[in-house]
């Protein structure tokens, strides 16, 4: 019940309304429950009432009614209908509370891996973050109503218990007795379930994983005719998920089938006892027999739902282990200071490593404000650790990034890449229309910027020929799209705010001549109306750039100085 303990710490307020009814409502039914006996009395025409009987009939009387067989039946009724309305309010208030604990759990993850450092993302799997937020929040919310309806049944058995007791103390030992010995003979099948809940929690990961990363691939591995070796990978571990999912069913199954019969036996028992051994009268019997059944059926309903329970904990534990990791890695907040770059961005003897392999040494160079400036070297040279540094996404180990002369540890980082337009090697367009791909969803953007920023990127003239212009669904990651077009779409997407510098990491390495020319053609448009900073490998964005560093033996050289420096205030 450690997970238990855990949602009631989170959401006390629910969870106590939610005892609250149910432990009314099973005040509510103890009160039907025992008018039942001196009606029974009444009805087989007994004269002696006792115990719990007399103890209803002198409330009766104390409140001027008679106890005949109608008013004890509107006791029954009362009681049964108030318990109703009670287990209403409970479930409903469950209902809310399992919506919350879902939405809670998914913006939880979800600001903790958008607020975590980078390098968090290089060693965890992307499916297996989206698994997180879908497939194990769903279990997770689950194991609340499991959990909560455990409990409901807690309080039913506490209910019949005490009302057993008042009647026979003997017959209450041993339904209690029973019910444990139940608990205890069956509960080896909760552990299976148990581990088996963890094995499918651990081999969603693992398949949606793969999944993911095969889905990606899906184009060069059908075009190599080789889609049946991810397939064959896909199967094997969904395999091995349908092995845990059977058994989780039949230790299910096995738990119920196994709790119908000792049902009967302990009925058939209690009935050998009340009648035979203790001599109790038919009405006692009637009322102690249906106490038992319902004594044990709840106890048997208890234990199902604390497997159900067992079966999905493992989920929120491995969420909850997620959400743990990235906020033990959550990127700190470093200054304050906001940076336009008025002045210049400047490199001051900075050395990165990861781990033991250095990238960069002692590097410094600067990048005037207004200016276009391409660093090229062969790919692991450290140009993309280089921009990485530049957005503050890396932070180096030594020396200092600075921008207008401000230390990047003094910066409001997040106000500083609101001003940079980034545009990757691999463009990641959504699988949504043009304009929805170009302003992200800000509503400070609208299809006017749009517009601008397409024109600025050389791209509105195909995409005002298309039939529905901005509103043209892309396709998944921009399938629908040329690569030049792509890549258009995704400058358009990073000069739409108006940035100070634009980052272009490899943004033409993929590209036909043809396109990347135009591409660089469209970029020496740009000189002077933003800061640019290409990254590359390939000598075409050289033509475009006021100035050329190279990376060398971890070092940044200039290669090739400007041949004159573009005004600032262009």
């Amino acid at each position: 019940m450690r997970l238990m303990l855990h949602f009631f710490r989170a959401y006390p307020r629910h969870t106590l309304t939610m005892l609250l009814a149910q432990l009314l409502a099973g005040v509510m039914e103890g009160i039907s429950l025992t008018a039942l006996l001196p009606m029974l009395n009444i009805a087989v025409g007994g004269t002696k009432t006792s115990g719990i009987g007399k103890s209803v009939t002198s409330a009766l009387h104390a409140m001027g009614i008679a106890p005949t067989v109608p008013s004890l039946l509107m006791v029954v009724v009362a009681g049964v209908l108030l318990k109703s309305a009670l287990v209403l309010l409970a479930d409903r208030k469950v209902g809310y509370t399992v919506a919350l604990v879902a939405t809670d759990l998914r913006l939880t993850l979800l600001r903790a891996l958008l607020g975590t450092r980078w390098e968090y993302y290089l060693s965890h799997p992307m499916g297996s973050l989206a698994n997180s937020a879908a497939s194990e929040v769903i279990r997770a919310s689950t194991a609340y109503i499991h959990g909560t309806l455990a409990i409901t049944y807690m309080v039913q058995c506490f209910v019949y218990a005490v009302v057993a007791l008042m009647i026979s103390w003997k017959a209450s030992v041993v339904a209690f007795a029973a019910g444990c010995l139940l608990m205890v003979l069956l509960n080896r099948l909760i552990r299976k379930a148990k581990k088996a809940g963890r094995q499918e929690t651990s081999l969603m990961q693992s398949l949606l994983s793969r999944l993911t990363d095969c889905l990606q691939s899906v184009k060069p591995l059908k075009a190599m005719g080789r889609e049946q070796l991810a397939e064959k990978m896909l199967e094997e571990d969904t395999l091995k998920l349908n092995k845990a999912l059977r058994r989780q069913v039949y230790s299910k199954a096995v738990l119920k089938s196994l709790q119908e019969p000792f049902l009967i036996l302990m009925i058939v028992a209690g009935l050998y006892a009340t009648l035979v051994l203790w001599n109790y009268e038919l009405p006692t019997v009637m009322v102690l027999v249906f106490l038992l059944v319902r004594l044990l059926g709840e106890f048997g309903k208890m234990q199902r739902k604390l497997q159900e329970l067992a079966t999905c904990e493992s989920a929120f534990w491995s969420l909850q282990q997620k959400i743990n990791d990235a906020n033990r890695q959550k990127e700190p907040n470093l200054g304050q200071k906001k940076v336009e770059l008025e002045k210049n961005l400047r490199f001051d003897g900075v050395s990165f490593s990861y781990g033991k392999v250095q990238i960069l040494k002692s590097v410094s160079l600067e990048i005037p404000a207004g200016a276009s400036i391409a660093v090229i070297g062969p790919s692991g040279a450290g140009k993309t650790t280089l921009v990485d540094l530049v957005t503050g996404l890396l932070r180096p180990q030594q020396g200092e990034v600075l921008v207008d002369g401000v230390p990047m540890g003094d910066m409001d980082v997040k106000y500083w890449r609101s001003k940079i337009g980034y545009v990757p090697q691999d463009t990641v367009l959504l699988h949504d229309s043009i304009l929805a791909n170009i302003t992200l969803g800000d509503s400070g953007l609208d299809a006017t910027d749009a517009e601008a920023a397409l024109r600025a990127a050389g791209a509105w003239d195909f995409v005002s020929a298309m039939p529905e212009g901005m509103q043209t669904i892309v396709g998944e990651r921009g399938s629908k799209l040329s690569g030049g077009q792509r890549q258009r779409i995704a400058i358009a997407r990073a000069l739409a705010h108006r940035p100070a510098l634009l980052i272009l990491d490899e943004a033409t390495s993929a590209l036909d001549p043809e396109s990347e020319k135009a591409i660089c053609e469209t970029l020496a448009s740009l000189r002077g109306k933003v800061t640019m900073l290409a990254i590359s490998h390939q000598p075409a964005l050289v033509k475009v750039a006021d100035r050329v560093y190279g990376i060398k033996d971890k070092a940044v050289v200039l290669d090739r100085p400007e041949p004159a420096m573009v005004s600032t205030g262009g």
